[in-house]
């Protein structure tokens, strides 16, 4: 009776894993974590907050049209710092003070069709 109970909790896991939301490594130098049907990178340097759009194949996504804001946590309070896009597929915001190199939070995104989408940084 154990190994069933054994199969049926590994396999319960398996099927949740891809359920995660996952946060890798990305292409500069920051996070990446998912949104949605995309994929955003978060890279913040000082006060700079960049982050870069892909689809679910990594190719990137032209930002035009995009719009979005980017809530991190900053000495314990959270800091909205609004995104406009700026070229490729990048889009860009200035906080009010320095975030550090891996700040926690989340971007929100709203597309140019309207729907929106938002990934998680822990």
């Amino acid at each position: 009776m154990i190994p069933w109970r054994a199969a049926l909790f590994s396999s319960l896991l398996l099927a949740a894993a891809p359920v995660c939301a996952h946060e890798t490594a990305g292409k500069n130098g920051g996070r990446v974590a998912d949104a949605g049907k995309f994929h955003v990178e978060l890279v913040a340097k000082g006060e700079t907050v960049d982050v870069f759009v892909s689809d679910e194949g990594q190719k990137p996504v032209p930002a035009a049209g995009f719009k979005g804001t980017a809530i991190l946590v900053v000495g314990g309070k959270p800091a909205r710092v609004p995104l406009e896009p700026v070229d490729g597929n990048r889009l860009t915001g200035k906080a009010a003070t320095a975030l550090g190199d891996n700040p926690k939070g989340a971007v929100q995104l709203t597309g140019p069709d309207g729907a929106t989408a938002s990934g998680k940084f822990n």
